[in-house]
């Protein structure tokens, strides 16, 4: 203990990972000593050493590793050995501080030589902040966290519009409710919103204490934000890019998501601004690519993808909507063709999650607010949707992004001074002991 109320850690989240070589040039570097010392002892590890173990530790909003966001105030050796890790936040309160906690806890502990391991945390300053800002991409300012315990962020995109992506994106958060996980789902389709009424919610929503904006509840469980909830019924939007951006970035950075598996987006048809702002904040979003099965939705639908892999964002897979329509008396059309979708997918070299046939509940359970994968999970449409789902839960991790693998480090860290801790100091919380 060195009277900081440093406290014990004693559950490893980490998988191993490893990363480029060399540490960032702001970290307190100490020498290091031999392998093995003179008592047979094993000797502790080296600045390099421990920096390289904690690549694998990543901030789960900016999803990049904390040593390529110059987040790693210091690293220190002390007797008995002992390392003491100071984290930079990038808010002083951090909904997730803990699993950083545990995290960085996890990686250093595994190193030959550590006995104990202190997390110690501050806050970036306001030049170093401007700095990351400026470095990622993002003049509007840093996330708070509000997105930080979210896991997995599915952008649900069409080339085209009548495809039944709103329809989709309702059902697939209602069928993940329903098995378990906690979803929301985010009306980013300014211009078209529907997602409130698809999902029996429409009022406008609450602000917390920390002046967050509560996201609406449906009966299904589903969280759900829209720009629908801010506006007269059935107003027309009339945004220029600009404020378009600024709408996308607020539902994710000034919504109060809480935890959840899986946010599902709901995105305007084409390849347009909003795309590019989700790039931009969400740099490991997946997309779901909704077509029908004709050629001329399918190869518009490619464009979709293409968007997304210009931006550097994965296609998770594609889901063919209308694939048949089926008679009371079982005789069965292609009334949309056949085969779009699976060609899609083939030409992608995704899965093909689902394969939705046509049904005349599905509209109306949708028009009504009450998502037919809950009124009538037995119906052809829920079972396929059903399964959609089941495939994005397996091409999807469990975990928060905290704990997985670092994305591809900067191609410079931010620099935030050689010495000391220029951003403001947080209480100290340790690990291992």
């Amino acid at each position: 203990m060195d009277g900081r109320g440093l406290r014990p850690l004693d559950q490893p989240l980490l998988p191993d990972s490893a990363g480029p070589r060399g540490p960032p040039s702001h970290l307190t570097r100490r020498q290091p000593g031999p392998a093995v010392c003179d008592n047979g002892a094993v000797a502790s590890p080296t600045t390099e050493q421990v920096t390289e173990a904690l690549r694998a530790v990543i901030d789960p909003e900016l999803r990049q590793s904390i040593v390529d966001l110059g987040m790693v105030r210091s690293i220190e050796f002390k007797d008995g050995g002992r390392v003491e890790v100071v984290v930079s936040l990038t808010t002083p309160g951090c909904p997730i501080r803990s699993h950083f906690e545990q995290a960085v806890a996890k990686q250093v502990t595994a190193l030959d030589g550590v006995e104990s391991v202190g997390v110690g945390f501050d806050v970036l300053s306001d030049s170093e902040k401007a700095n990351l800002q400026q470095k990622l991409g993002r003049p509007g300012g840093l996330p708070a966290g509000a997105l930080a315990q979210v896991k997995n962020v599915v952008c649900v995109a069409s080339g085209k519009g009548g495809v039944g992506k709103s329809t989709m994106t309702v059902n697939l958060a209602a069928a993940l409710q329903a098995e378990g996980m906690k979803a929301g789902a985010l009306d980013a389709d300014v211009y078209g919103y529907s997602i409130p009424r698809m999902l029996g919610v429409n009022r406008k929503p609450d602000v917390n204490a920390e002046r967050k904006i509560l996201p609406l509840v449906s009966p299904s469980g589903v969280k759900v934000m829209s720009i629908g909830f801010f506006v007269e019924e059935n107003a027309a939007v009339v945004w220029r890019g600009p404020m378009l951006h600024k709408a996308i970035q607020q539902f994710l950075e000034d919504v109060d998501w809480g935890e959840l598996d899986y946010l599902l987006l709901d995105l305007p048809p084409g390849t347009g601004d909003v795309s590019m702002t989700l790039a931009q904040l969400l740099p490991q979003a997946r997309f779901l690519i909704v077509t029908t099965p004709q050629p001329a939705a399918q190869s518009v639908a490619r464009r979709a993808a293409d968007m997304a892999a210009k931006v550097d964002l994965e296609v998770l897979g594609v889901i063919e909507n209308m694939s048949g329509f089926t008679t009371p008396e079982g005789q069965r059309f292609t009334i949309f063709g056949e085969g779009g979708g699976e060609q899609l997918a083939a030409e992608l070299d995704v899965p093909l999650v689902g394969k939705v046939p046509l049904q005349e509940a599905l509209r109306e359970h949708a028009d009504a607010g009450t998502p037919l994968v809950i009124d009538d999970p037995q119906a052809p449409a829920s079972v396929a949707i059903r399964q959609a789902a089941h495939g994005i839960v397996a091409a999807t991790p469990v975990e928060l992004p905290v704990m997985q693998a670092p994305a591809a480090p900067m191609p410079e860290p931010v620099a935030a001074g050689a010495t000391g801790s220029s951003g403001t100091e947080l209480p100290v919380v340790q690990a291992g002991g």
